[in-house]
């Protein structure tokens, strides 16, 4: 695999993953196992896509780094969540998301900063991050640049619809269409909790969840890091509708981002050309990121295999679009690469 993946070579490479036998054993499986012996014990916070082990969580001893910091350890898995629903898993998932966000994250870290721990000989593609546990700041920070259309309940697309005409504390004009650019960058955080809500930043101040000083540095920080990225795109033909951040302080009393950083998972993307073809038709655009596997989703079903190819296939190419370089997929089996990587951080932070 020396150039890019064409359409047909991701096909294969994803019906190759499906046909081989990829027994799943989970982060907490693993840990059990003692085959990482520093880990030996904890217990793993799991997530919607993503799996946790950190110093504290249910009685974990304390996990702190040879410089004095809170380690936390985030495991990224093939699964697939959309409407607060597993689907299942999507082969290689993992390692395009990872490859997005530590590819992303060199762009928007001089804006935001990073909770992120560089490891030497760690892959762009590991599925395994190394970061300073921070003490989170309950908001996402959710940015847009176009009303895109979506079917979750804290997007604008929703709440227009139902006919309001303040969102998050900025007035919206009464002529907009699907998926048109807003007047200006807004910021429209959301609270993060068992049920979202999307809340003008007075909400945030009244209900104790940050104070105005944080709110403003981290939507100045959001705001910056999206024209990075946004300018980045461009150049590549990519349109970039919105994405979410998550911040929180550090040790040393700074905020700064925390998880991922515009991946396909938390952000929505357009080819531009589809895009404006889209608009002049009366149509909504193709998404280039996981909106698309939102819209195939009934129900509470998984996908069937043949949608999981789709979506695959759809990542994967997304991934060469967005960086520029031919996706290389680390072909050791899940256990070996969290096994090894895991070992090969704790070798360098402990």
């Amino acid at each position: 695999m020396r150039g890019f993946l064409t359409v047909d070579d991701a096909v294969s490479l994803v019906k190759d993953y499906m046909s081989a036998a990829n027994t799943v054993t989970s982060t907490q499986e693993l840990i059990d196992s003692g085959v990482i012996p520093e880990l030996k014990g904890f217990k793993v916070k799991p997530g919607k896509v993503s799996d946790c082990v950190f110093g504290g969580y249910e009685g974990n001893p304390q996990l702190t780094t040879n410089d004095g910091r809170s380690l936390r350890l985030m495991f990224r898995t093939n699964r697939i969540s959309t409407h607060d629903i597993n689907r299942g898993e999507i082969p290689f998932k993992d390692q395009v998301l990872a490859t997005n966000h530590n590819y992303m994250r060199k762009l928007v870290e001089p804006a935001i900063g990073s909770s992120q721990i560089d490891i030497s000989g760690l892959g762009m593609n590991s599925t395994v991050t190394a970061a300073e546990n921070l003490k989170t700041i309950p908001v996402e920070m959710v940015v847009r640049a176009f009303m895109a259309k979506s079917t979750t309940s804290t997007s604008l697309y929703v709440h227009y619809q139902n006919g309001e005409r303040e969102f998050c504390g900025h007035k919206l004009p009464d002529d907009l269409k699907p998926n048109e650019k807003l007047p200006y960058l807004m910021d429209t955080p959301s609270t993060k909790d068992k049920h979202d809500l999307s809340v003008a930043p007075e909400y945030l101040f009244e209900h104790n969840i940050c104070t105005p000083q944080q709110y403003t540095q981290i939507r100045n920080g959001a705001l910056e890091a999206f024209g990075r990225v946004a300018g980045f795109l461009d150049a590549r033909e990519i349109i970039l509708m919105d994405t979410k951040t998550e911040h929180g302080v550090n040790s040393k009393g700074q905020i700064v981002g925390q998880d991922e950083y515009y991946t396909l998972d938390s952000s929505r993307y357009v080819l531009k050309d589809n895009y404006e073809a889209a608009m002049r038709e009366g149509r909504d655009p193709i998404s280039y990121s996981k909106q698309f596997a939102r819209d195939m989703s009934i129900g509470e079903n998984g996908y069937t295999p043949e949608q999981v190819v789709v979506i695959a296939v759809r990542y994967i190419m997304a991934i060469q679009k967005i960086t520029g370089q031919p996706f290389r997929p680390d072909t050791r089996g899940r256990n070996q690469r969290i096994i090894e990587d895991t070992n090969l951080i704790l070798r360098h932070v402990l």
